[in-house]
């Protein structure tokens, strides 16, 4: 962590891409910096707390609530006259792409860099959106690396470009570039510019001024396509052979791995600087050899602009790409998609036959144990789950769910999660479900996505009088995405005060309201019994650390871990304990038909000794 603040020019070392991203923003003299966490993008943001926590970088550094609130600060901080950044997943651009597109309009002061970390394969994501066309839609310079170093040296450049273009610059990187470590060296450190503000009427956003807002972005773009026909990050390498590949990002990656395996040589041009497209550049590349092949991942975005370059310059040279299905439109590229594709265009034979390894994969699969993701051992939320099933039994309840950990409640033995769209969606979904159907409903919120979209549909509750059941589920960290702290707690690096969910909820005119903590099942199953026979809107704030930090917690204080036993003189092997709390902990012994808890993984919450209808659970502490 600490090379990544050392001034130290030309020295080698090895990076993951979110981290190289920090450096290159770390060399470009960064003062302000801005995330909601979100995989793949969460190492920026975490990177950026270690380094104003524990290695003294002076630089200010915020988990924002959400995203649109992340890139209004980091703008604030833009109007200021500073350098800022910052990140967030795919999805967490369609949150911010409000403030996005009219910063477009206002322009910046200090260079403003927005990370979009896209998501190919939905790896942890609930879509796979490509955010190339936020480049377009918004009308913003866009840079993609494809390395580590690229990652260092475009982030670098995109303040620069963004002071130059007066705009927002975006870094779109997906999740290879993302979390794949690779050597980079060190460049000179800036030192940071001086904060000062300038007051402009013009920044104010009134039809008056947006009118001749929307004239100058369009002259900025033009400015933004001068520096793209001349910027080093759009690379042509010129081959003696007849195959043209224009490519970008990870793609760059596979291509090479391609051409090597199927031993062919190929021109390139890489395209760094992917929007605006150096048309001019493409153009020439286009005309110097006799057929293109476009490689990308997700939708063909490159090759629809590239055709378009082709069509207007009277280009005969055939481009090949998804059009054709040589590549996919869905999921994440990889060096057989494109060593298929090479193969069909040039006719040259692949070196391994893909039939013959796909049925020994099929074979091979048939063999494999399915290991589904689960919730870890203690996880409260868990024991919110059962709760909930016990309190509802018998009844045909709607239940919402949303992003987060908790979205493992739809897996078995639970089934709960009747939609799951977007953050916060649980709660506005809920809304209208409720006026509709006569059962109840229940929507299901982590405490950081009710911080960052939940509250806005809860009032819409309040505001209606929507006959629901809120459960929010309190773990005190964002735990999905590595721990960063929610606004709810100071766990971890958090600054400032936390927010009480109670008060919060109350604020918004909710009047009944129930906090219990979900170990306690025989409270909590009452409670939630309570609370779906309220009348209007009702709040049950299930509130217990994440096991996982508290277990790290204690071993960070040197506190012993105890671990939950079954007594097999008293296991009548009912079942009722994997059937219907399934702990990942809980082993069946198929000889002796009893349960069985393997330690390496137990806890020892202790939630399954209620659970247990023969009493064979106890904690290994009480039989010592």
């Amino acid at each position: 962590m600490k090379q990544i603040l050392e001034d130290d020019v030309g020295k080698k070392t090895l990076l993951m891409g979110n981290v190289a991203i920090v450096r290159g923003a770390i060399e470009a003299g960064v003062s302000f910096a801005s995330t909601y966490p979100g995989t793949p993008a969460s190492e920026i943001g975490d990177t950026f707390a270690a380094l104003s926590s524990r290695f003294g970088w002076t630089g200010y550094f915020e988990y924002s609530t959400n995203e649109a609130v992340a890139l209004e600060a980091a703008a604030g901080a833009s109007f200021a006259g500073v350098r800022a950044i910052c990140s967030m997943k795919h999805v967490g651009a369609n949150v911010a792409a409000d403030p996005l597109f009219s910063l477009a309009y206002t322009g910046i002061d200090g260079g403003l860099v927005v990370v979009s970390a896209d998501d190919p394969s939905c790896w942890s994501s609930q879509n796979e959106q490509d955010n190339r066309h936020y480049a377009v839609h918004a009308g913003l310079p866009m840079l993609e690396p494809s390395s580590s170093q690229d990652a260092v040296e475009m982030t670098r450049s995109a303040f620069e470009i963004s002071e130059k273009t007066r705009e927002p610059v975006l870094l779109r990187t997906t999740t290879r570039i993302a979390h794949t470590y690779g050597n980079v060296v060190l460049g000179p450190i800036q030192e940071r510019k001086t904060p000062y503000f300038e007051r402009r009427i013009s920044r104010v956003m009134v039809p008056s001024n947006a009118r001749p807002a929307h004239l100058r972005l369009l002259e900025n773009l033009k400015l933004a396509k001068e520096l793209s026909e001349n910027s080093k990050f759009n690379k042509t390498s010129m081959s003696d052979t007849e195959l043209g590949i224009i490519t970008s990002g990870i793609s760059y990656a596979y291509t090479l791995d391609a051409l090597r395996w199927l031993d062919i040589e190929a021109s390139i041009l890489k395209l760094g600087m992917s929007y605006p497209l150096p048309k001019k550049m493409i153009s020439n590349f286009i005309e110097s050899v006799e057929k293109v092949l476009v490689v990308e991942e997700l939708d063909p975005w490159l090759e629809t602009q590239i055709r378009a370059i082709a069509q207007v310059n009277a280009l005969n040279t055939p481009v090949y790409g998804k059009e054709q299905e040589l590549l996919p439109l869905a999921f994440e590229l990889s060096t057989k998609h494109v060593a298929l594709a090479l193969s069909k265009v040039t006719g040259k034979p692949l070196p391994i036959d893909y039939t013959m390894t796909n049925e020994k994969f099929e074979t091979a699969k048939e063999l494999l144990v399915s290991r589904p993701p689960q919730l870890c051992a203690g996880c409260p939320h868990r024991a919110s789950f059962y709760a909930i099933k016990q309190a509802t039994k018998g009844q045909e309840v709607y239940v919402g769910n949303d992003i987060g950990c908790y979205a493992l409640g739809i897996a078995p033995p639970f089934h709960l999660g009747d939609w799951l769209v977007c953050m916060g969606a649980s709660v506005g979904i809920a809304c209208g479900t409720a006026q509709i159907v006569d059962n109840p409903v229940i929507a299901v919120i982590g405490d950081s996505t009710f911080f960052h979209a939940g509250i806005p549909a809860l009032i819409n509750a309040v505001q209606n009088n929507v006959n629901f059941t809120l459960v929010v589920l309190d773990n005190l960290t964002t735990a999905m995405t590595g721990h960063q702290p929610s606004p709810g707690s100071k766990l971890g690096d958090m600054r400032g005060t936390a927010i009480k969910i109670d008060e919060l909820v109350r604020g918004c005119g909710v009047k009944d309201i129930y906090k219990t903590d979900p170990y306690k099942l025989e409270e909590t199953i009452q409670i939630f019994e309570d609370a779906i026979k309220q009348d209007g809107p009702t709040v049950v704030i299930a509130r217990h650390v994440c096991a996982l930090f508290l277990d790290r917690m204690k071993r960070k204080k040197g506190i012993k871990i105890t671990h939950s036993r079954v007594d097999p003189e008293k296991c009548e092997g009912c079942r009722t304990c994997i059937d219907e709390f399934s702990c990942v902990a809980f082993v069946w012994d198929t000889i002796t038909n009893q349960m069985m808890i393997e330690e390496v993984l137990c806890d020892g919450c202790g939630v399954c000794i209620n659970v247990c209808p023969c009493g064979a659970i106890y904690k290994e502490e009480a039989k010592q």
